[in-house]
């Protein structure tokens, strides 16, 4: 190796100047076609690459926060329901509230109570009330001093179905009712319900 070192430099010597620019001119040009080729190059290439697929996804995220901008907002399809319950609880707290104002005072207002809940139910049709005489020897409260009835009969007409969650919500909303007969007659329709309910009263 040493040997061809030596050949070669002897050759460099035996050069022209002008011969020795050219060569070492050659020589560098082809270390940097050599560099370009095997660095240079792909390095250029993969910037390319990776700036034209920053592109497209900056197109493609601007494109999908368009979508979203014009996209419509999502309909609570429950909130008018939700807002209906709503609306009928605060109307039966008020409800028994009254209710509960009206039997601390000593006379419950049933008419009211009983109009309130039938509004509720629709078909329902209110034929007739009429206000039941106390009783003070109805029932087992006739056992307790001072305890007397005091009620109201209506008459609804209406589908059966109805008049039975009529009832049925009467049961449950006012648990301190207390019930006397119950007619249902259905020889016409619509069926007429016939229904008498009480409430204790203190006597001072």
């Amino acid at each position: 190796m040493k040997q061809w070192w030596l050949q070669q430099s002897a050759r460099i010597d035996a050069l022209s100047l002008r011969e020795r620019v050219f060569m070492f001119v050659s020589v560098i040009a082809c270390c940097l076609a050599l560099a370009d080729v095997l660095w240079l190059s792909p390095a250029a290439g993969a910037h390319q690459l990776q700036t034209q697929q920053f592109v497209a996804q900056n197109a493609e995220l601007q494109r999908l926060r368009t979508e979203l901008q014009n996209s419509p907002k999502p309909v609570d399809v429950n909130l008018p329901l939700r807002t209906e319950v709503a609306a009928l609880q605060q109307q039966l707290a008020e409800l028994q509230s009254r209710i509960a104002a009206d039997a601390d005072s000593g006379s419950p207002a049933l008419e009211p109570v009983l109009a309130e809940f039938l509004r509720r139910r629709e078909g329902l049709t209110l034929l007739s009330t009429a206000t039941l005489a106390a009783d003070p020897t109805a029932g087992k409260e006739s056992t307790v001093p001072g305890i007397t009835r005091r009620g109201v009969e209506l008459k609804v007409s209406g589908p059966y179905g109805e008049l039975l969650k009529y009832v049925k919500s009467l049961e449950q909303a006012l648990p301190n009712l207390r019930w006397g007969p119950m007619q249902l007659r259905s020889e016409k329709q619509p069926p007429e319900l016939t229904l008498q309910v009480f409430v204790l009263e203190v006597q001072p």
